[in-house]
């Protein structure tokens, strides 16, 4: 049965198509996958130069009570009690049996906890973790349809973005974010985050202002318009994941890789008794990095073999316009995910020989 539901269409809709982007449906959404220069030459901008990028299909909820920090502590895997505000952390959002409902940011400040959250998944999202809301005293509020999303990404990003504020950016350290004006608008959420593997800045601010930021960055012309092509390639030579590819309701932070966002000591959280017992018992896979000597494109969905017995198939590939090589994630039993250990991809038909690599692949990124 087709979907019928109608795409969304994020402020800057009408901007893309001016700049002869290729539209395409993402996560619910009419998305830029790219501009005419084209993904190679937006992915290399954001490693050299500096690439903009339109994120205001992502989720964002706003949590605000006594018991704001307490509440996301427990619906999220990383210590929120551990961040002073204007912190930031990445996080993971669980179910009881200790799988990923979605990764997410979490932003605090004095007053308030900001979740945010990827676009596919806002009302998923929302409807999980308000389970939870009255067992704290909070509330909970989805104010992703107000709140437009820009990345400045790029070791240019911080010169360029500085023109265009008064607040000292060289004050904000990664991972952490502060309010100011951005070109001309109030309460710009200024955060030094990305997806990118480069230094950069993530601004949050009122949907209507999306039009006067986007110009101002741009104007100058330093400034690469950027699609999610390049975006999902820039993230993988980061390895970074991607929800839907590397993770999804079928895998554990355990599994993924992730174990270093589930803070075990930090007490009582959705999916932690759960994530106990797999600690306890031993993880059946794991996710890694690979790479194959052949110039084949290791596609999302291409199977994949450790030690000649089928593994699942390829989460996340691409050939990195950076490096010159394909890479690729999977799944693979333990035995098989050292650094050096052997796979095969299979490739219309014939295996290919492929190299478990540790990620990131790219290591010479501005924010390493």
């Amino acid at each position: 049965m087709v979907d019928a539901t109608p795409l969304k269409r994020t402020p800057l809709y009408d901007v893309h198509v001016a700049l002869g982007a290729k539209i395409v449906p993402f996560a619910g959404f009419e998305m830029p996958v790219q501009y005419p220069t084209g993904i190679t030459a937006e992915h290399k901008a954001v490693r050299e130069k500096a690439g903009l990028f339109d994120v205001s299909h992502m989720g964002e909820f706003v949590v605000r009570g006594p018991q704001a920090v307490e509440f996301v502590n427990h619906v999220t895997t990383n210590d929120v009690a551990a961040l002073a505000p204007g912190q930031a952390q990445y996080s993971t959002i669980l179910r009881e049996d200790g799988t990923i409902v979605d990764d997410c940011l979490v932003y605090r400040s004095a007053d308030r906890v900001l979740m945010v959250v990827n676009g596919s998944n806002i009302d998923k999202d929302f409807a999980h973790i308000s389970r939870f809301v009255g067992d704290f005293n909070v509330t909970l509020e989805d104010i992703s349809d107000k709140i437009a999303l820009l990345a400045l990404q790029g070791p240019d990003a911080a010169r360029i973005l500085q023109k265009h504020t008064d607040t000292d950016l060289s004050r904000i350290k990664y991972y952490e974010f502060t309010p100011g004006k951005v070109a001309g608008v109030d309460k710009v959420c200024i955060s030094r985050t990305g997806y990118t593997g480069e230094d950069g800045f993530e601004l949050y601010f009122p949907g209507e202002h999306a039009k006067k930021i986007w110009n101002a960055l741009t104007a100058s012309g330093e400034v690469t318009p950027t699609g999610l092509g390049a975006r999902d390639s820039l993230r993988l030579e980061m390895g970074m994941a991607l929800y839907g590819n590397d993770l999804d309701d079928t895998t554990t932070p355990l599994e993924a890789s992730l174990g270093w966002l589930v803070k075990m000591k930090k007490g009582d959280f959705v999916g932690r008794d759960a994530l106990a017992k797999q600690k306890e018992r031993g993880l059946e896979r794991k996710l890694v990095g690979f790479t194959t000597a052949e110039r084949s494109f290791p596609r999302h969905g291409y199977p994949v073999f450790a030690a000649g017995k089928p593994s699942g198939e390829v989460r996340s590939g691409t050939m990195s316009p950076t490096l010159g090589i394909p890479i690729g994630t999977a799944y693979v039993p333990p035995g098989s995910a050292a650094e050096g250990a052997a796979l095969e991809i299979e490739i219309r038909g014939k295996r290919i020989p492929a190299t478990v690599q540790k990620m990131p692949f790219y290591k010479k990124g501005s924010r390493l």
